[in-house]
């Protein structure tokens, strides 16, 4: 089974992907951040960086999808394939950070992809506004993402909502405004409540 947490930057995805794995047993699958060779000069310079980052997210995230699907496991995953394609390159090319060139070689490549990608048998999607992820993005306090930029973010919310109103798959919301999973034991107690219901229920994703 593949569970998937999808959500701006500082939404808290890999803070629930942790409390969840321990919760429920599941293995994780981190978002390739720490280590990723591209960040730093990405946000000190979107436009050169663009492209060489989204497609090293998307090898990344294709690998893991790929192993998943080969796996007898439980797995939960931090940040999904689908987010990179329809939110993060489309923003940049939006906000005229990647060109059409390297833009359309791109979608034709996450096209091919996705012909032998499935949905997630649950995506859990923490929605936040703009004021609470710039709050928590400054309270853990990576150097890389002090530059981030208030106009990148809202252009990625904007994309976020677009994408999970058209999204075809199981889905979970969870305000991540008033909902503080990390911080609040009863607030994590109403998320596990509502998985148990979608994945265990007598009526599961009905």
């Amino acid at each position: 089974m593949h569970i998937a947490i999808a959500g701006n930057i500082g939404s808290g995805k890999t803070t629930l992907t942790r409390m969840l794995s321990k919760r429920y047993g599941w293995t994780p699958r981190y978002e390739p951040v720490d280590n990723n060779p591209y960040l730093s000069d990405f946000y000190a310079d979107m436009e050169r960086w663009s492209f060489n980052l989204q497609i090293y997210f998307l090898n990344k995230r294709f690998r893991e999808v790929v192993e998943i699907s080969k796996s007898d496991d439980i797995i939960i995953q931090d940040r999904t394939i689908f987010e990179d394609a329809c939110i993060f390159a489309p923003n940049l090319h939006g906000m005229g950070m990647m060109s059409d060139r390297d833009f359309d070689n791109y979608t034709d490549l996450f096209g091919l992809m996705m012909s032998l990608v499935n949905l997630p048998d649950l995506m859990i999607y923490i929605r936040s506004t703009v004021p609470n992820l710039i709050a928590q993005i400054a309270k853990r306090g990576r150097d890389y993402e002090q530059s981030i930029r208030i106009d990148y973010l809202q252009g990625l919310n904007k994309r976020y909502e677009d994408w999970i109103a058209g999204y075809q798959g199981k889905l979970l919301i969870i305000d991540g405004d008033n909902c503080k999973f990390g911080e609040n034991p009863s607030d994590f107690q109403q998320v596990t409540d509502r998985i148990d219901s979608l994945l265990y229920g007598l009526f599961p994703f009905e």
